[in-house]
């Protein structure tokens, strides 16, 4: 995944706009996946009635062969929520396929001898397309190789480790199945399987457990309907058929009961995690273009469409400003290093090969990176249209600031004038006044020499007196910017260099007015300062050329970079001056690559 060396940002539980339908209907695709998933309803349906017809619901047992079409339906409507609102994701299937299981579970207790033979073989399966919904969660794929095991475990578990108690036993309930007749075997392998499948739980339980504990506070709010039911789900299929049993003094059909309702409670905090967007959306990514293209003023923000369209409701959208090289938020407003996070991702979105903007999103919530890469170049289009807006927005509000920076410079400046004034210049006019009419005023002043050493001093005096105010002149507009030039003022600057610097001229003075003169040696003094005290550089290099009706000043150095341009008052305040002026600044200054800084201002 691509990353910009620019800062980001990942605020969890920003609050965005709700998504509001398509407007003018769904997409051809979507249509079809629409009719295909009606087909699947009512053919489940069907199956649920014909199993209410099948089961002997009439009978001593009837409490628990209810529970089996319950189930059925249930795990029906719940998959079929979640495959419409992720249409691409597993999770989905996943939960039709759990339904599926229970219904060979429930087939197994009919009368028809291919609907006991298949439910026999499928008896156990249930429990093990459980395991694999909680570990498949959000993404409906196993993330690790402890997760990948403990499936795979229950998969074993639920049809090889099954075959003992239907091939060697002549109690079976499936006659054609039966190989030999060895009780003592099929009660091991009986006892091997619910060992094994006891771990089974157990680890899910775990690891559901330790995911929680992981889990941020939006992540939490997302997962805890599903991990917190499944862990007591593990517990009850785990301990109900002896605890339940001893303590409680159960019969079968009572722990039956207890163990189906159990396992029907799964899917419905499938249905409310679905709900509050915690199933990563692979899917309807074709929806979201046609959404984008379509007319209307009562679209939604990016950000709230990609949260409902990706199953991330912490999803952000930042846009990059090319004048100043950083994202910016929709509102404007830079994004800072305190506004990231280890565990966000991001992609920066790219049209025509410029760089426009970025999604940043949660890894937990998505950890899969080409979904976001896939939305983003759905919505890059409009995401740049949005760009422009949020860069003005971001202009006027670098504006607001400049503007304020500069009133408290100009007022520092002339706070600091004012007192260098009044505490030296002033008070050095004072005494040498209070000298010449002491000098004039006195009688007897003695020699000559007396004289004269008392003018000597007043001289001194008024000499110290200019230089001080030839230094204020100076810090207000150099004298020799003034007095010879641009191309000198340069020169004074690199002479005075305690490090090696070139300097290539290729402007002639005039060329520009004083203003961008002004503002050039500026930008000479502040990068050559900057390198001194920060670069640790060996060596600077100086150029000021006019092209055309452009003056182009480039600053470099070899020292460690890392300078970035909203990083200090110096680069700030540089790139102020140009951007009052019309030009560009860019900054390139990667750590270990020096800094490397080209202007283009206007000649005016």
């Amino acid at each position: 995944m691509a990353r910009t060396d620019s800062s980001t940002e990942a605020v969890r539980g920003r609050a965005h706009t709700t998504l509001r339908s398509p407007g003018p209907g769904h997409s051809p695709l979507r249509r079809s996946f629409d009719r295909a998933l009606l087909a699947i309803l009512v053919s489940g349906l069907l199956f649920a009635v014909l199993l209410v017809a099948l089961l002997p619901l009439d009978g001593p047992a009837s409490g628990v062969l209810v529970l089996f079409p319950i189930n059925l339906v249930v795990y029906l409507l719940a998959g079929l929520l979640a495959w419409y609102n992720r249409p691409s994701n597993r999770m989905g299937a996943l939960i039709l396929l759990a339904g599926g299981a229970v219904f060979l579970g429930g087939a197994g207790n009919t009368e028809i001898p291919l609907f006991v033979i298949i439910g026999t073989i499928g008896a156990s399966l249930p429990l093990a397309v459980l395991v694999h919904l909680l570990l498949a969660f959000p993404t409906g794929e196993l993330r690790g190789s402890l997760e990948r095991f403990t499936v795979g475990a229950g998969y074993v578990t639920a049809v090889f480790l099954q075959m003992p108690s239907y091939m060697l036993s002549a109690d079976g309930p499936a006659p054609t199945l039966i190989i030999t007749d060895a009780p003592g075997l099929a009660e091991a392998g009986t006892a091997v399987q619910s060992a094994v499948g006891g771990a089974v739980l157990l680890l899910t339980a775990g690891l559901l457990a330790i995911r929680l504990g992981q889990a941020t506070g939006l992540e939490r709010r997302v997962l805890v309907p599903l991990y917190g039911y499944g862990i007591v789900a593990m517990a009850v299929l785990l301990f109900s058929t002896r605890l339940v049993r001893t303590l409680l003094d159960w019969g079968p059909e009572a722990v039956g009961i207890l163990q189906l309702s159990a396992f029907l409670g799964v899917p419905v905090a499938f249905a409310l995690a679905v709900l509050r967007g915690g199933v990563a959306r692979t899917g309807e990514l074709e929806e979201l273009g046609a959404w984008l293209g379509a007319a209307g003023d009562e679209k939604p923000a990016i950000a709230s469409a990609l949260a409902r369209t990706l199953g991330d409701p912490s999803i952000e959208v930042w846009f990059w400003v090319h004048g100043r090289s950083t994202f910016v938020d929709v509102d404007g407003v830079d994004i800072s290093d305190a506004r990231s996070g280890e565990r966000r991702g991001l992609e920066v979105v790219e049209l025509d090969g410029r760089l426009i903007g970025a999604i940043s999103y949660d890894e937990a919530l998505m950890p899969d990176p080409e979904l976001a890469r896939t939305a983003s170049r759905v919505v890059a289009i409009a995401l740049d249209r949005e760009r422009l807006t949020a860069e003005l927005r971001s202009s006027r509000h670098a504006l607001q600031l400049s503007r304020e920076r500069l009133v408290e410079a100009a007022d520092q400046e002339r706070r600091r004038i004012a007192q260098d004034m009044h505490d030296g210049l002033q008070v050095k006019l004072v005494l040498l006044a209070l000298e010449a009419q002491q000098m004039a005023g006195a009688t007897g002043l003695g020699s000559g020499d007396q004289v004269a050493i008392r003018a000597t001093a007043l001289r001194r005096g008024i000499d110290d007196a200019a230089a001080e105010l030839r230094g204020l002149v100076h810090s207000v507009m150099p004298a020799a910017l003034i007095q010879r030039g641009l191309s000198a003022a340069a020169e004074d600057l690199v002479d005075r260099m305690p490090i090696p610097t070139t300097l290539h001229l290729g402007v002639v003075d005039g060329e520009c007015s004083p203003v961008v003169e002004s503002v050039a040696y500026f930008i000479v003094a502040e990068a050559l300062t900057n390198a001194v005290k920060y670069s640790e550089a060996q060596r600077i290099r100086v150029s000021l050329v006019r092209r055309e009706a452009s003056l182009h000043i480039e600053v470099s150095d070899d020292g460690r970079g890392g300078a970035r341009t909203p990083g200090g008052s110096g680069l700030l305040g540089m790139s102020e001056r140009i951007d009052v002026l019309g030009g560009t600044l860019v900054v390139d200054s990667e750590h270990g690559q020096g800094t490397h800084i080209k202007v283009e201002v206007p000649c005016g």
